[in-house]
């Protein structure tokens, strides 16, 4: 059974053998909920921006692949999106969220952990990379919808913003110092290494979500799931703000994992940088979101949600076109300033996209919303990962990463020829 708990969720009770109920986990305030909850996402980050770096690395380095077979890991981590998105939203809707979350982190060290250990018995293939990431995509699939639904359950609407911006910023603090004590660890103990930093992060993570209340579930077990997925989809597609954002992202998240997945292979091969370089250049990512989450509800109440969103889109488009000119270590901070730019003008976009689709879609299509928003947006990486890999096996790795800097213009321009123009706020 379930009651509505003082944190604002409800509690999952079982049976006391002395009589009444008791609490699944003890009751905490709301603030110290969030902190749990802020912990092991935080955690779960940090271990996710290592491997972000030591798994190109792995195959680049260890096993010499090619590289088709560098993006297709990429396009292998990111699939899941595009095979479990729609469904997660009912998964999620259906299943108790706190153990969910826990089955996923551990289902993503068990996958993490079997790289270091077949590395250590001289059996590592790259198979079993794409395998892992595979099995580390899909459960990322359920854990991040899983998370993106508990969080308006622990938190208040009005400090929805603010958290998701608090989570956004760590986030993007953990893929600064992950990505560059990451390239650290891999140029030191080498990037097989790295990955055990991941395994435990998901432990940590773990353990600490099996602390909190357990959210009650939404019901709806009544409905076929086909019936459920469509009204997500409707919900979203035929929305007049949710509609046009999703297509903003969709384009957005296309040509930033196809500039992710030509990174490494670019500046190891082409540019002829090191491993540690690689680390760092990505790491400017995490340098541009921490920026971009610092200063994204102010520019939204001087400007406007829905111009924020544009003007920074469109300026981190335009800042992405230096990118190509980094040709040697000498001109690495065309690479460097062009991925802050860019990433800073989609995570300014993704709060205020993101917040808004918490606050106001109905509490019993959350869960659908987001898994729609992820399963067309974020479905879009595998496929972006993939067409970078087999332009620059065509084209080459430079003429191909001027074609995907140039397309993040793509984004803003789909802003621009939706309603969004006109508007200064969503709604």
């Amino acid at each position: 059974m379930t009651r509505q708990g003082k944190a604002g969720v409800d509690v999952k009770t079982t049976a006391d053998p002395a009589g009444g109920t008791r609490d699944a986990a003890p009751w905490m305030s709301p603030a110290v909920i969030f902190r749990r909850f802020w912990l092991a996402t935080t955690v779960s980050g940090l271990g996710s921006a290592v491997t972000m770096v030591a798994l190109p690395l792995v195959a680049l380095i260890v096993l010499d692949a090619s590289v088709i077979e560098v993006t297709m890991l990429n396009a292998a981590g990111q699939v899941g999106w595009l095979v479990l998105g729609l469904p997660a939203g009912v998964i999620v809707q259906r299943y108790p969220l706190r153990a969910l979350l826990v089955t996923m982190d551990l289902v993503r060290l068990a996958a993490i952990c079997s790289i270091p250990l077949t590395w250590w018995l001289g059996a590592l293939t790259y198979a079993q990379l794409l395998v892992a990431a595979l099995i580390v995509g899909f459960a990322r699939v359920l854990f991040d919808i899983g998370s993106l639904t508990f969080l308006p359950a622990i938190v208040e609407k009005k400090e929805l913003n603010a958290r998701n911006g608090l989570i956004t910023g760590t986030n993007a603090v953990n893929e600064t110092g992950g990505l560059s004590v990451g390239a650290l660890i891999i140029q030191v103990m080498g990037p097989v290494v790295a990955l055990l930093i991941d395994a435990i992060s998901y432990l940590v993570s773990a353990l600490t979500l099996r602390t909190l209340p357990e959210p009650g579930t939404s019901g709806n077990s009544h409905v076929k799931p086909v019936q459920l997925i469509k009204e997500g989809w409707s919900f979203v597609v035929r929305h007049a703000v949710m509609g046009p954002c999703l297509w903003w992202a969709t384009a957005a998240n296309f040509f930033g994992i196809a500039l992710i997945a030509l990174t490494p292979v670019y500046l190891v091969r082409a540019a002829e940088t090191s491993a540690a370089t690689v680390g760092f250049v990505l790491a400017m990512n995490g340098l541009g979101a921490v920026i971009g989450s610092a200063v994204a509800t102010r520019l939204a109440r001087r400007l406007g949600t829905a111009r924020t969103l544009i003007v920074t889109s469109m300026a981190g488009g335009l800042i992405a076109l230096i990118i190509p000119f980094t040709t040697s270590l000498d001109t690495i901070y065309f690479f460097m300033i062009g991925n802050a730019g860019l990433s800073a003008g989609v995570v300014i976009g993704s709060i205020l996209t993101r917040t808004y689709r918490q606050t106001e879609s109905p509490s019993e299509l959350l869960s659908r919303v987001m898994a729609t928003t992820r399963f067309v947006s974020w479905g879009a990486m595998p496929l972006g990962a993939a067409v970078s890999g087999l332009v620059a096996d065509s084209i080459g790795l430079h003429p191909a990463l001027w074609l995907v800097c140039a397309g993040s213009l793509l984004a803003p321009l789909i802003l621009l020829l939706s309603p969004l123009r006109s508007r200064l706020d969503f709604g």
